[in-house]
Order: C-alpha cells, then sequence, then structure tokens
C-alpha cells in the first residue's frame, strides 16, 4: 500500500513506527513489551502474540482475563488459519431454566451469562501449532506481572474504578460476588490509577496452564475450582462441559474490496457483517475526500443493513439457518444496495436466498503476522471471580436470547453470538497484515472505517486511528465523536439521521494496525484512545 504520510490530519500526534524486523501492538506498554521480548528470544509472531495476550489478561483485567474467550488470525509461511476459542453453554442450560428462575431476558451478571472461557485453550493451540518457544517461556511476563504487581494505566484505571461502582449497585448475591471485590480491590476499594496490584492466585492458575499446556483449566485442577464454585453457588456447569470443550481452527472468510481481500473468522462472530457492509459499499461510488457528506451517508446505511442481518442471522454456525456464503453473495449485496437512498433509512431484514475486549497484531522478521482478540465482555464480565484462582469469569452469553424460535436462543452446548472479531487484509496473495478494534458492537463498524481509511483515503495506520469514528446504535441512530467536521452534523441531521455527539473516547473502541510495506518493512499504528503502544524487535 502507498500509504501517505503526511500526518496530523485528526487530533493526535502519533507517528506510524517502523520495523524491518518484528513489531507487536496492543493497548497496554507492558504486553507489548512482553511481544516483543519473545522475538528477542527467537520466537516467532506467534509466540509474541501468546506472550502479549497472557500480559494483557493481568495488566488488563477490565477488559479481558483467563476466563474469557479468544479468536485469531495467522498468516504464517504465506498462508492464512483462523482460531475460534470462544466457550459454549452449558449442556445443563435451556431458555426454559432461564425463564424459570425468573429472568424476561438473559441477564448480564451472574452464571446464567457464562459459557466456558476459550482464553487459555487459544494460547494453547496456537503454540502447539505454530509457536517456536516453550510455552512456559512465554507465560512468563504475565505470571511475573500477577506475582509481583503492575501500577494500573490510566485507561484501566477508569473503566476499573467505574466497574467498582456499578457492580457495588448491582451485585446482591454476597456468597457469589464477594471474590470479585476482594480480588479486584486494595485496602477493600478499586485499585486507583498508579497504583500497584497484583494477584498470587492468578500467577499459579497461570502456571498451572503453562505447566500442564492448558489440561488443569479444563480437565484438572482449574476446572474442579470452577466447577465446585458453580454447583456451590448455582451455576449450570459440569465436568462434562469443560472435558469436552475444544477450540476450533476454521477456515477465514473474505471479501474482494477494489483488490484488497479482507479476511473475517466465519460465525459465531460478528465479522461476517463488516464483510457484508464492504460488499454493498464496493458498488457505490466513494467521493475521493474522507469527510463528505456522501461518504458518511453511505458507510452509515451499509452498516445497518449489514449489522441488522448479523443480529438475526448470525450464531453458532452448527444452529444458523442461512449460510454465510449466502450473506456475502454479490446478488445479495446488490439487493441490499438498492435500498440506499438520499435518506437515512431504518433497517429492515433481508431475506438472503441461497441452495470490557483487547486487540493486539504482531509480526516477525519472516513475515508471519497474527490478528488476536481476547475478552471477558462488559468490562470484568458476569461479576465472579472463581475463589483461589483468580479467573474472573467472562459473561458472553448475554448475547444470546429467550425469544423463542430465534437463531440465537440459549441452549445447550452452543456458542453465542459473539462481538470479538480479528481483521486481515492481504492483495494478490501477500500479506499486508493484520487489524482490529476492539469495542463491542462497534468493531464490524471500525473495520469497515478502517478499511475504507487505507484502501479507498490512502491513509496510513496511524492516520487511519486518529480520524474521527462513528458508531451505529440502532435505527436511525448514530453516535458522534466530536471531532468530525461540525458542518455535516446539520446536514446529515436534515437526512434523517439522529446524529448524537460523545466525548468519551472509550465508546470509540481501541485499535491497533500493521502493515507490510512492498520492501518488507513493518508499518505500525496505535490508539490514540488508549495507552496504546508499539515495541519493536
Amino acid at each position: 500500500m502507498n500509504f501517505d504520510y503526511n500526518l496530523y490530519h485528526y487530533p493526535s500526534r502519533r507517528n506510524v513506527v517502523f520495523s524491518n524486523k518484528g513489531m507487536v501492538a496492543t493497548s497496554v506498554p507492558q504486553a507489548a513489551k512482553a511481544g516483543a521480548d519473545m522475538l528477542k528470544l527467537g520466537g516467532n509472531a506467534v509466540d509474541a502474540a501468546i506472550a502479549t495476550a497472557a500480559t494483557l489478561s493481568v495488566v488488563e483485567p477490565s477488559g479481558n482475563g483467563v476466563g474469557g474467550d479468544a479468536f485469531a488470525i495467522v498468516w504464517i509461511k504465506d498462508e492464512i488459519y483462523g482460531l475460534n476459542a470462544s466457550g459454549h453453554s452449558s449442556e445443563n442450560i435451556s431458555a426454559e431454566k432461564v425463564k424459570s428462575l425468573g429472568h424476561e431476558k438473559v441477564p448480564t451478571f451472574g452464571w446464567v451469562p457464562v459459557t466456558v472461557p476459550g482464553t487459555p485453550s487459544a494460547w494453547v493451540a496456537l503454540s502447539k501449532r505454530f509457536g517456536k518457544l516453550p510455552l512456559k517461556t512465554v507465560l512468563g511476563p504475565a505470571i511475573e506481572y500477577a506475582k509481583n504487581g503492575f501500577p494500573l494505566s490510566v485507561m484501566v484505571g477508569r473503566p476499573w474504578a467505574r466497574a467498582w461502582e456499578i457492580y457495588k449497585n448491582s451485585l446482591k448475591d454476597e456468597e457469589l460476588h464477594k471474590h470479585w471485590f476482594e480480588h479486584f480491590s486494595i485496602d477493600g476499594r478499586a485499585a486507583q490509577i498508579g497504583e500497584v496490584w497484583k494477584s498470587e492466585h492468578l500467577a499459579k492458575t497461570l502456571e498451572d496452564i503453562a505447566e500442564t499446556a492448558g489440561e488443569s483449566f479444563y480437565r484438572g485442577n482449574i476446572a474442579d475450582k470452577i466447577i465446585n464454585f458453580s454447583k456451590k453457588t448455582g451455576g449450570f456447569f459440569s465436568y462434562e462441559d469443560f472435558e469436552k470443550f475444544q477450540p476450533e481452527w476454521v477456515n477465514p472468510i473474505s471479501v474482494n474490496y477494489k483488490g484488497y481481500d479482507v479476511w473475517q473468522i466465519p460465525p459465531n462472530g460478528q465479522g461476517i457483517s463488516a464483510l457484508m457492509a464492504l460488499n454493498i459499499l464496493k458498488g457505490l461510488e466513494l467521493d475521493k475526500e474522507r469527510d463528505t457528506l456522501r461518504n458518511y451517508h453511505l458507510q452509515f446505511e451499509a452498516i445497518k443493513l449489514a449489522g441488522i442481518d448479523a443480529r438475526e442471522y448470525v450464531t453458532d454456525p452448527n444452529f444458523m439457518k442461512v449460510k454465510a456464503e449466502e450473506l456475502l453473495s454479490e446478488a445479495y449485496a446488490d439487493e441490499r444496495r438498492k435500498l440506499i437512498g438520499e435518506k437515512a433509512l431504518t433497517p429492515t431484514i433481508g431475506k438472503p436466498q441461497g441452495s470490557g475486549t483487547v486487540y493486539l497484531c504482531t509480526a516477525d522478521s519472516d513475515g508471519n503476522m497474527v490478528s488476536y482478540i481476547q475478552s471477558n465482555y462488559m468490562g470484568f464480565g458476569s461479576g465472579i471471580v472463581v475463589p483461589e484462582t483468580g479467573v474472573s469469569l467472562h459473561n458472553r452469553g448475554n448475547n444470546f436470547t429467550l425469544e423463542e424460535g430465534h437463531v440465537n436462543i440459549i441452549e445447550p452446548r452452543k456458542r453465542p453470538y459473539h462481538t470479538i472479531i480479528p481483521g486481515f487484509l492481504s492483495k494478490n496473495k501477500k500479506a499486508i497484515g493484520p487489524f482490529g478494534v476492539m469495542g463491542g458492537f462497534l468493531q464490524p463498524q471500525a473495520h469497515v472505517q478502517m478499511v475504507l481509511n487505507m484502501v479507498d483515503f490512502n491513509m496510513n495506520p496511524q492516520d487511519a486511528l486518529d480520524a474521527p469514528r462513528w458508531q451505529w446504535m440502532e435505527g436511525k441512530k448514530i453516535d458522534v465523536e466530536g471531532f468530525m467536521p461540525n458542518h455535516l452534523f446539520r446536514q446529515l441531521r436534515e437526512m434523517g439521521h439522529q446524529i448524537n455527539v460523545v466525548d468519551e473516547p472509550m465508546h470509540f473502541g481501541r485499535g491497533q494496525i500493521i502493515t507490510r510495506l512492498e520492501n518488507g518493512v513493518y508499518c505500525g499504528g496505535t490508539e490514540p484512545r488508549t495507552d496504546g503502544s508499539i515495541y519493536i524487535d
């Protein structure tokens, strides 16, 4: 890609970073350094990704952890691979059981939204298939940070304090939730920015995972503790739920957007909606300048149409009634494209015809690259910390529904519709590089914005991340950043878009991008809305 390096189009003063060896980009400096250290030890991009991810599970618990899920796209030796390490629901749960507990929808906290955590299995699977270094070495930095502590950064401390207040007002089952407050406190209160926090229990859990290649978490000591606590406090898990779980190697899906192949993990993730929106947009002529009324309008409309379809049709692929290739067909994209007019539309579901997250990316001197994402969801997740483990369990099952007949209804041994997605770009079977933006349902929308920024508007990775973002919420409601050109607000509202200016940077996600130039040099950008950091080999 021939980027424009004339920076500072937007309110940021970060430059792109270059390296002719390796590169690691993520949201917290300690984690980026951990990954870069693996490269210096002779590891590859996969080792760097695992070390970075494991360290993030310690130093940014407000967004992810050992008790969450993960996905990865791996480019290695000029081949692309996908890993789905998202967990399934218990065999003992059902919509009827959840309703019998008095719930009208899947709750946010407690055992109901907890699925089998997939993150440890991702580290093990990646290491076994592609890693060069021992897992004990790769998890070493995370273990040390958990054991000896680390000071909270600004963008970790803020959501930590916010979550503390939310959980204090929302978590009412003392026996179930008291361990969350004990684990994430210092002297009985939330840890503060700049304070040192540590967890000996989490360090021991990470050591067990490293020494047993993950067996302890799914078929050993850690699994016993999770299941026993579940049984003691009204959960649904059995030993079979953990014993039967395995991550799944999958073939990434893609669409070609103006000569570039854009890759995503197939359902149950929502990455397919980014591809659907790009399929719609590639048949429309965008203005050459980025910040125009037409460009924003067309992007809003494409995202709405793709997003509402994804939420209707996407779930565990074993339960889907529509195939991914049907949603990505050119004919269906053309059908949806025809709905876009001069005014904002209220999106409706189409009918295809057919027969709290962290993100990181890594690259090494051999041209191998990894796009990786893991999450607890909604910050710290379910509000459950399993005693003596330091494992904070996610609440990814909150994306299930109780609606009878819906493909994403909660059922036994089923993976929910998933928001976290890693992205990757290639061209003519050559890697361009990994990219991703964390942030719930924003993610596919931000992926589309990153692709357009780089492909259509020739923006380098840092400028692409600096640019103002927007997020479709529902109906005609669009949240935008305050530094989006003000003259567009009135015009977009006149077209029927319900524009809401939001000043909270975290609302618009946190991204990282690494691209490989034609001369083999890596060019990286990191998120200005968080404590983003790039380390190079």
